[in-house]
């Protein structure tokens, strides 16, 4: 997957390309990239937050959509979004409309404890109902509560109010361990259902993430490896590690986030000063991960 809600301003700064066309040429450099590192691999446009079809017209309008296999998109219409939950098949084809060659996958939605839990257990049942069989790949955002002490990746933080707050609420098992009200619930959906975990660096939570996964018998996974994490001190010891831990499961792995260094401004939002630094990163993880396989072997890594 090649960047992370880019039509959201907590992971793409708009005023510095309100145009979008840094994004649009960024996706179409990676794109290439990977391809020409593995063409089996199947290249995922970013899921986008809000869902909306303009945006897609407008990379469509710069051929982005031609370097790319699948559109992806978010809903969190219980907490987030301003539509009810019972319009996700109203807002697949609104999608499915402006790109009719494309698989339409929903690579984050989730439902908070925020409120109470059993408004999650709700979400969870129907959000199953109204996607499985809809589209090829469901991610439920996610296994494990944020904890409190990390903080939430947006922009604003705090001042964000109880939007801010809902952040730390989205997993199936709370901060401590233990399990939710919906964990049972959720299983009951897999493997149609498949889990969207985000790993920081050097995460604690990796070996218990593999063993809850294993128990509830999710097959598909998404994660991601972050461009300003690979500048880190030690970044291809933990990238090996979480790498090799996840190989089991069919994962989709998200590029994003832009290092102080390579931005226009020095921040994980910023638009790269020059996507083909992006794109290079995008290469050496395909390589490194899912390099081409012999003929007759399984490619089970999707970027």
């Amino acid at each position: 997957m090649i960047w992370n809600e880019p039509n959201n301003k907590s992971h793409w700064d708009p005023e510095i390309d309100p145009e979008w066309t840094i994004f649009g040429d960024t996706v179409t450099q990676a794109a290439k990239a990977i391809r020409s590192v593995n063409p089996d691999v199947r290249r995922v446009l970013g899921g986008i937050s809000p869902i909306d079809p303009h945006f897609i017209r407008r990379l469509d309008g710069q051929g982005v959509l031609d370097h790319v296999d699948v559109l992806a998109v978010h809903g969190f219409p219980l907490d987030w979004n301003l539509w009810p939950i019972d319009a996700w098949p109203d807002k697949i084809a609104e999608i499915e409309a402006v790109a009719p060659d494309h698989d339409i996958w929903v690579t984050e939605v989730g439902v908070g404890s925020f409120g109470a839990e059993e408004v999650q257990v709700f979400g969870v049942d129907r959000t199953a109902e109204l996607l499985v069989g809809r589209v090829p790949r469901i991610f439920w955002y996610s296994l494990f509560d944020l904890p409190h002490s990390w903080g939430a990746t947006t922009r604003h933080r705090e001042a964000e109010g109880s939007s801010y707050y809902r952040h730390f609420y989205m997993g199936l098992i709370r901060e401590d361990g233990t399990p939710k009200l919906a964990l049972d619930h959720f299983q009951r959906h897999t493997p149609a259902m498949g889990i969207m975990q985000w790993f920081h660096f050097e995460d604690p939570r990796l070996d218990d993430a593999v063993q809850w996964l294993r128990r509830l018998g999710v097959t598909h996974l998404r994660t991601g490896l972050s461009w300003a994490d690979s500048y880190r001190p030690g970044w291809e010891s933990w990238f090996d590690r979480q790498m090799e831990k996840l190989e089991e499961f069919e994962t989709t792995v998200t590029f994003c986030f832009t290092p102080e260094s390579e931005g226009v401004a020095p921040h994980h939002t910023s638009p790269p000063k020059d996507p083909m630094y992006f794109a290079d990163f995008c290469a050496r993880m395909i390589e490194r991960y899912a390099p081409q396989q012999a003929l007759g072997q399984q490619q089970k890594a999707v970027a």
